[in-house]
């Protein structure tokens, strides 16, 4: 875990640092460095936009909305569409529209991290561990309050896909499949916060505790691509497993029932 968190911590040094979700580099100046941003969070939020749309909503001249969109394209953080005509087309240019791009997307994403980063570490010094690991299944308690009542009312057999879908709907890229060694794998291909989780393990740990709740099956998480895994995979015993442990007599194995 050690190893990890240093890791991230060069990696940053490497990068770019972020002011108000934007890469320093692209900022000129402490007086741009706030309108930069703002001009990229509008792009990435009502994009895609013109460039007289983004001058109007934020009170900016064409020249200043045309220097600040400069910067980002130059960066890779916005990238320009040409306006489809509709009916005749007067003369001059088209306008354009402007789209945030992957990189900046990921710009957005990492100063989020941060945050959440920097919010986790003070309660865990200002109120301790234990803190951490209440807000975390704080935060996978809307996951199971949304699925319960769909988890109760579809058939045991599918269930992981059910929960596999409802991942994927939250970004993490899911999948659900026979485990050869007997009951199903749930993959997760992508994790929001991976980032935060390689310092904070109690997000892994309550997710999988939501996971064993909403499946009403023992789960076992086998790889975390917070811990530098290319998935985050976990293993869900047989339903029946869980049924035999459950009327299984004091003292006696479910296995041997």
């Amino acid at each position: 875990m050690a190893g990890m968190k240093r890791g991230r911590q060069e990696a940053a040094a490497r990068s770019s640092r972020v002011s108000g979700g934007v890469p320093v580099g692209v900022l000129s100046g402490a007086g741009e460095r706030g309108t930069r941003a703002r001009v990229a969070r509008l792009i990435l939020e009502r994009g895609p936009i013109t460039a007289a749309a983004l001058g109007e909503r934020l009170g900016l001249t064409p020249a200043a909305v045309r220097r600040h969109l400069d910067a980002l394209l130059a960066e890779g953080l916005i990238e320009p569409r040409d306006v489809r005509p509709i009916g005749r087309r007067g003369r001059g240019r088209p306008a354009k529209l402007f789209v945030i791009t992957d990189a900046g997307r990921s710009a957005f994403e990492h100063a989020y991290d941060d945050l959440a980063g920097s919010a986790l570490r003070f309660i865990a010094e200002r109120v301790g561990e234990e803190a951490v690991a209440e807000f975390a299944r704080s935060q996978v308690a809307g996951l199971v309050e949304r699925l319960a009542p769909t988890m109760r009312q579809v058939p045991v057999e599918q269930r992981v896909r059910v929960l596999a879908q409802a991942l994927s709907a939250d970004g993490y890229a899911a999948s659900a499949s026979q485990a050869k060694s007997g009951g199903e794998q749930l993959c997760q291909h992508h994790c929001p916060v991976a980032h935060v989780a390689a310092e904070f393990p109690q997000l892994c740990e309550a997710e999988t505790e939501a996971f064993a709740r909403l499946l009403g099956t023992p789960v076992q998480r086998l790889a975390t691509i917070a811990h530098g895994d290319g998935v985050c995979t976990t293993h869900v015993s047989p339903h029946a497993l869980a049924v035999r442990r459950k009327h299984a007599p004091p003292g006696e194995s479910p296995d041997d029932a």
